[in-house]
């Protein structure tokens, strides 16, 4: 079963704001899903797919001026609690530009 809602969305560009709707459809059984460690397993899976240890991304974010240390890192990452901000740039750092959440159905 899917649940639906429609959002709208004020952006603002160049002091313009911009107004647009979506709309959100969620499966039933992700309302109740492990969003950490969905988001966890995502990144350690893209770090072995691109064969990267934590210290090499440690040394990759550290040369983007994103200073980290490989303890930290394993620490964030084993918690499944971290920003959106420091998985983007995990990604990035990796040379991750898309990443797919859903299967084709």
């Amino acid at each position: 079963m899917f649940l639906s809602e429609i959002v709208t969305y004020i952006i603002v560009v160049n002091g313009v704001p911009i107004a647009y709707d979506d709309k959100i459809d969620m499966r039933e059984d992700d309302m109740d899903r492990d969003w950490p460690g969905l988001v966890k397993g995502l990144l350690k899976a893209e770090l072995k797919r691109k064969a990267v240890s934590y210290r090499d991304l440690a040394v990759k974010l550290t040369a983007m001026g994103i200073p980290e240390t490989e303890p930290n890192i394993a620490n964030k990452i084993s918690r499944g609690q971290f920003t959106a901000v420091f998985l983007v740039q995990c990604l990035l750092a990796i040379g991750v530009h898309s990443v797919r959440l859903h299967d084709a159905e």
